[in-house]
């Protein structure tokens, strides 16, 4: 499992980690039942919180992404892939649906939205 972290990011430490193990779930790299380092491990290696480390494992595990043994540890829930990705989809939508409304407030055009779409998504 690989993590990085930014101080710097305006997105919140927690959700940096949440968004990183939930898209290494869905491309294949970590697969059901894989088990995630404890949360003081994890805490320690990213120099974080354990609470940060805390809340970003039970948002997984309220997504649906892991599924907790107390006393064994976090794994991977062994869910239908495509249905994990169906949710994370729904999401998607609903943040493109916020930002659009936004762009459309402010005068934006599809063909300007579609251009600095596609400009950000390159440079990820």
């Amino acid at each position: 499992m690989n993590v990085n972290i930014s101080n710097s990011s305006a997105v919140p430490l927690y959700e940096q980690i949440q968004v990183q193990i939930k898209t290494q779930i869905l491309n294949g790299t970590l697969k059901s039942g894989y088990g995630l380092p404890s949360i003081r491990t994890l805490a320690k290696e990213l120099k974080v919180s354990i609470i940060t480390v805390k809340r970003a494992y039970e948002e997984l595990e309220k997504e649906g992404y892991l599924e907790t043994v107390t006393g064994k540890g976090s794994f991977v829930a062994s869910q239908n892939k495509e249905r994990l990705k169906e949710v994370a989809m729904f999401e998607i939508e609903s943040k493109l649906d916020e930002i659009i409304r936004q762009a459309k407030s402010v005068g934006m055009t599809l063909e300007e939205g579609i251009e600095v779409f596609k400009s950000l998504y390159e440079e990820v």
